[in-house]
């Protein structure tokens, strides 16, 4: 369940804020006046949604260019090619 809470709180309580951030792994919605004005979230779930919104990002770009580009590749084809990859990245380290 979200922690909504007046932006007083930041100033007035703000170690129990930022156990709750650090405890709950969720973040905290800050109001002023009534309304939602800022978010407070620890660095971890700040890094977490940032790399979930780059792999959301690249996906999309995915999709985009899978889409602009009529090659259809059957899975054996793709399993073959990525592992004679493979077996070249190997050999080169074991060489």
């Amino acid at each position: 369940m979200p922690q909504i809470r007046p932006i007083s709180d930041l100033r007035n309580n703000f170690t129990e804020i930022s156990r709750i951030v650090h405890e709950g792994k969720e973040p905290v919605f800050l109001t002023k006046n009534g309304y939602g004005d800022m978010v407070v979230m620890s660095i971890e779930q700040y890094e977490a949604l940032q790399t979930a919104k780059r792999i959301d990002s690249a996906l999309l770009e995915a999709q985009q260019q899978a889409e602009s580009d009529p090659t259809r590749l059957e899975f054996d084809e793709v399993s073959a090619s990525l592992g004679n990859k493979l077996a070249e990245k190997v050999g080169q380290t074991n060489a």
